[in-house]
This record gives structure tokens, C-alpha cells and sequence, in this order.
């Protein structure tokens, strides 16, 4: 039995899996809100207290660079230890990854009929980099990298979502300076994730170019801000939030194009997290494309490039799984 994680910033589900012939499955998952514990090891002997099992191995994955078996959780106050969480639970087999690496290990094994094409693309050859980005609480990025020696995949975890954010026009130099003086630093976590959606609203209404609506702005005070403006663009009720989540999904675009550049990654561009699928209508939207095919005399790279909305939830689960298969064999 396999336990498998995905520790996020906003909610940590864990899940007991199974494999069989090479593939993942998902036996029974439980979704937690990750602020309400003091650590990862709380949340899982919670998780398996109740359940008469004997885990053999795990594998949990968690935003952050995983370094010498530790991993300082982005936008959240734990540290995750390999060594001490394998002895504190009882689990021998125990491996820690980095979020985004988790979800890499899943899209070798992801069915076509979960992905929705937002580019076709014309791949080249059939074992050409592939690139996976995920906007959630931050913005998770790694790399699938072709080896030939070993004729397979080598997943490389990357930290490009803090890398510094690079306005296009007038109105994001705009939105730069704002956040510049907020933050000092400001990396594309900042416009791509939902800390990016909230902040850039927050900008918006900063110009004075937008009338206050008093019931959208009620609403912040007991709602998720981020999946409030979201859901109001979503329905088309009011301009400051559908011109949010545009500026958002050409964000998004130009950044999954950068990481084409960055790895080479005509393979395909992966976009996990439930950001993206929550607000799917907007990224079909010819500003997303638009904006990832713009890359100037490389774009006729990016033009080969197929992108792809991964919306199957459970991906980085299965990935976590897969890894835990591949290390305990």
C-alpha cells in the first residue's frame, strides 16, 4: 500500500493507492485544510488512524526545493523532514518531493481524454521536452528532459515561479510598480497563482478606472477573495473582474511560452491545478494563446508547441504514487 500527498499552501489531500501493471490507482482520499495543523505529520496520523493498514512506502509532494531530504514549505510555516517524518509515522519508505516534480511523474501516465487542448501544436519529435507549470496558492514549474542515454525522462524541479516577473505593455509596468512597492521583489508568483489574481485586482481598483462595487467587495470580507473575483468574472457581472482574469491568462500564456524557451520544451506544455480548470472558459480564450505563441523570432517554437490543461485532479497524487513505485521496487 502506497500513501501519497499533495502538501499545498491552501489544503494537503492524501490518498492510499495501489499498482497494478504500472498504473496508479486511487483507493480512498481525504482533503484537508492545511493551516489548521501545526505540521504534515499531524495531518497524516490523522489520515491513517482510523484505518487498519500497513503503509509500505510514501511519498508526499510540497511546494519548495527539496534540499539534503528537507523541504521549507513556500507559504507556509513547515518544514518537512524526510528522515524525521519516515521515523515519527513509522514508514520506512518515505520521500518527499517537490509539488510540481510530484505532477511531472504523473504525465507520462495521463490519459488523453484528461487533457483539454488549448494549443495543437505540431510536435516534432516524439521525445521532445515537455514542460508542466501550475498556478494554485503559488506557481509551481519543472521539466521533463529527454536523456537518450537511458532512453527516459529525467523530471528536473524548477523554481521559475519566482523568477522576476517581466511586464509586457503599460498597463503591467503599471501593475509592476505597484507590486515593486508592496513586496521589493516581484516574481511571476505574484501575477500567476491566486495571490496573483487577488493582487492584481488590488491594482485595478487602485487606478480609480473602475467604479466600487459595495457587494463584490462585501463579499471579500467572508469569501476565498481570489475565487471570488474569479466566479464574478466567470458570470460576466462586473469589468474589473473580467479584465483580472485577462490579464491573468496573458500572464499565464507568456509564462508557459518562457518555459518553452527556458527547457526547450516543444513536447508540450502541461497546466496543472485547479486554477486553470476553475476558470477553463477564460484560458480558451485567444488572449492565452496569443500571448504564448508571442516570443519573437522563436516563436515558430512555441507555434509547435501543443498546451494542454491537465483536469484530472488527482494527478500530482498519482504522480507522488508513481515516484513511491519506482523507488521502493
Amino acid at each position: 500500500m502506497i500513501l501519497s500527498g499533495d502538501a499545498g499552501a491552501t489544503k494537503t489531500e492524501l490518498a492510499l493507492c495501489k499498482v497494478q501493471n504500472g498504473k496508479i490507482s486511487i483507493l480512498h482520499s481525504e482533503r484537508y485544510s492545511s493551516a489548521e495543523f501545526r505540521s504534515l505529520g499531524d495531518i497524516v496520523k490523522k489520515f491513517l488512524s482510523k484505518k487498519n493498514i500497513n503503509v509500505d512506502s510514501a511519498c508526499i509532494g510540497a511546494p519548495g526545493p527539496k534540499i539534503k531530504k528537507k523541504i521549507i514549505s513556500t507559504n507556509l510555516p513547515w518544514i518537512l523532514d524526510e528522515n524525521k517524518l519516515s521515523r515519527n509515522l513509522n514508514i520506512k519508505n518515505f520521500k518527499l518531493l517537490n509539488d510540481l516534480e510530484a505532477l511531472a511523474y504523473s504525465i507520462e501516465q495521463t490519459k488523453k481524454s484528461d487533457l483539454i487542448t488549448l494549443h495543437k501544436g505540431k510536435p516534432g519529435n516524439a521525445n521532445d521536452n515537455i514542460a508542466v507549470i501550475a498556478p494554485g496558492t503559488g506557481l509551481g514549474q519543472a521539466a521533463l528532459i529527454f536523456d537518450v542515454r537511458s532512453n527516459k525522462y529525467i523530471i528536473v524541479p524548477a523554481e521559475g515561479g519566482h523568477s522576476d516577473f517581466a511586464p509586457f505593455n503599460d498597463l503591467e509596468y503599471g501593475l509592476y510598480k505597484f507590486l515593486k512597492k508592496k513586496y521589493g521583489h516581484v516574481s511571476w508568483e505574484r501575477v500567476v497563482s491566486g495571490m496573483g489574481i487577488v493582487n492584481i485586482y488590488d491594482y485595478l481598483a487602485a487606478t480609480g478606472n473602475y467604479k466600487p462595487d459595495k457587494k463584490l467587495t462585501g463579499r471579500f470580507r467572508s469569501e476565498d477573495k481570489a475565487a471570488v473575483i474569479s466566479s464574478d468574472a466567470k458570470a460576466g457581472k462586473s469589468k474589473i473582474c473580467v479584465d483580472v482574469l485577462d490579464i491573468f491568462v496573458s500572464a499565464l500564456g507568456r509564462q508557459a511560452g518562457n518555459m518553452v524557451m527556458n527547457f526547450k520544451s516543444t513536447g508540450g506544455v502541461y497546466i496543472g491545478g485547479s486554477i486553470p480548470m476553475e476558470n477553463i472558459s477564460f484560458l480558451k480564450k485567444e488572449i492565452f494563446v496569443k500571448s504564448f505563441l508571442n516570443k519573437g523570432r522563436l516563436s515558430y517554437l512555441t507555434k509547435m508547441t501543443p498546451v494542454y490543461v491537465i483536469s484530472d485532479q488527482t494527478s500530482s497524487l498519482k504522480g507522488a504514487a508513481y515516484y513511491s513505485h519506482l523507488n521502493t521496487e
